[in-house]
Formats: structure tokens, C-alpha cells, sequence
């Protein structure tokens, strides 16, 4: 985040919410989507945004994020698109299925620890490296 000059706090407000309770979850929702990337090991360019989409939906069941998979990969290339659909898809499916609730972490209370460890504790998956 550093190096690309962004910080979550120059997000917007969560809008449109019926209640504080489920403000505060889109909130946080919005705040994990950063650690997500680096945990599954994941770019920010559009296939590594699509592919945490998936795992997002595997993790929240929220149609948006769905809806999202859809958007991004109608922006693909064709070899974008084979990509994804053969190589980070399939992946996703199983990281977003295989892991812990990690909507329910923590995740301040663990920056001192070692990536690897908390992999293994959440039982994540780190994206496997593109074919070449």
C-alpha cells in the first residue's frame, strides 16, 4: 500500500446500510480486502483482483463479489481470460472453501507474527505462480 501512495482510511464511508452492525461489517470488509491480498499472495492488477473476488464470495456469500468476477473477466484479454478461468479460478474456489472464517479475524493482533505461520494457522493457500 505504501508504495502505491494508498491507505484504506482514504476509502469512503460505507453508504446504504440498514444498520450500524452491517456498516461496520462492509466497513471491515473493505479494511481485510488489502491484508487478503498479501495472505494469499495475490497482485493488485485485475486478475489478482478477480481472483480474491472468488474467494471474497467463497468467504461471504455476497452477490457483489460475485457480480464482480463477472465484471472483471468481461475486461479480460483472451489469454487473460484462459488464465483465470484454468489457472487462478479453480485455485480460488478451493482457498476461499479451505480457510478459516476470516472475516472473524483479528488480524491487528497478529502483524508481529510470520506470514508462513499464519498461512498455516488459517489454513490458506497462497495463489500458485502463473504458468509460463
Amino acid at each position: 500500500m505504501g508504495s502505491r501512495n494508498f491507505s484504506p482510511d482514504d476509502r469512503p464511508p460505507v453508504r446504504f446500510m440498514d444498520t450500524d452492525e452491517l456498516a461496520y461489517v462492509a466497513m471491515r470488509a473493505r479494511e481485510v480486502h488489502d491484508f487478503w491480498h498479501t495472505l494469499f499472495g495475490l497482485p493488485t492488477n485485475l486478475i489478482g483482483e478477480s481472483a480474491l473476488k472468488v474467494i471474497e464470495f467463497q468467504q461471504m456469500y455476497l452477490p457483489m463479489c460475485f457480480l464482480s468476477v463477472i465484471g472483471g473477466s468481461a475486461r479480460f484479454s483472451e489469454k487473460q481470460r484462459k488464465l483465470f478461468f484454468q489457472h487462478y479460478f479453480p485455485w480460488a474456489i478451493r482457498a476461499g472453501m479451505r480457510s478459516t472464517d476470516l472475516m472473524c479475524v483479528y488480524y491487528e493482533q497478529h502483524f508481529h507474527e510470520d506470514l508462513e505461520d499464519l498461512r498455516k494457522k488459517w489454513g490458506i493457500v497462497p495463489a500458485p505462480a502463473a504458468p509460463v
